[in-house]
């Protein structure tokens, strides 16, 4: 990847050889084999140096959001120790490449993207615009599991469920849409969407 060779060539970036399993106790990545060398024969992972700054910007709905990514989760990895490229560095490269200018995702990826905002900045790509929307969320304030608590949805009664989703957005449906199609429902809403009213967070959670 082109993006990586840029970064390598830099001197921004440097082999790791630390394990899963020799990081599971680390908050962030303590540097290790950014001081010391990788051990040889092993197979390593590639690391941007993460330098210690605040990367700041404005959520559509979470609003500012700070954060040191260096003291958060110290250097990123780029290409995993399989050579994989890495999440991190795929989506900005991609989100470029594709001219994507806004991203919309789940609240719980907030804390991602001043990672992906260190990046585009290093490797000079535009910052689109972000919107995190809150999601559901289990008894403990985690996010739903699909794997553990899935919600079947009743195809053949979608307008009740579509209407709750609109109201879980901010919106207001009137109760005369209970008895409308789906395509009226759909106008409405994309006639009264604004997205100041989407929530920080959601105050229903599925306890069932």
């Amino acid at each position: 990847m082109a993006a990586l060779r840029s970064l390598q060539a830099r001197g921004l970036t440097f082999e790791c050889s630390c394990s899963r399993l020799q990081l599971e106790d680390e908050i962030r990545y303590p540097g290790t084999c950014r001081l010391h060398p990788s051990v040889p024969g092993v197979a390593t992972a590639t690391r941007l140096r993460v330098e210690p700054r605040s990367t700041l910007f404005s959520d559509r709905i979470q609003g500012t959001y700070r954060q040191d990514v260096a003291g958060a989760v110290g250097d990123i990895i780029l290409k995993r120790r399989d050579q994989v490229v890495a999440y991190q560095l795929a989506v900005v490269v991609d989100d470029a490449a594709l001219g994507v200018n806004h991203v919309v995702r789940g609240a719980d990826l907030l804390d991602n993207t001043p990672r992906q905002i260190y990046l585009q900045t290093v490797l000079g790509l535009p910052q689109p615009v972000y919107a995190h929307v809150p999601v559901l969320t289990e008894p403990d304030d985690t996010k739903l599991a699909k794997s553990r608590r899935s919600v079947r949805l009743d195809t053949d009664s979608a307008l009740p469920q579509l209407l709750a989703v609109f109201s879980l957005l901010g919106l207001k449906p009137p109760d005369c849409l209970a008895a409308a199609s789906l395509g009226a429902a759909w106008d409405w809403a994309i006639s009264e969407w604004d997205i100041k009213r989407v929530p920080k967070r959601l105050n229903v959670r599925v306890t069932g």
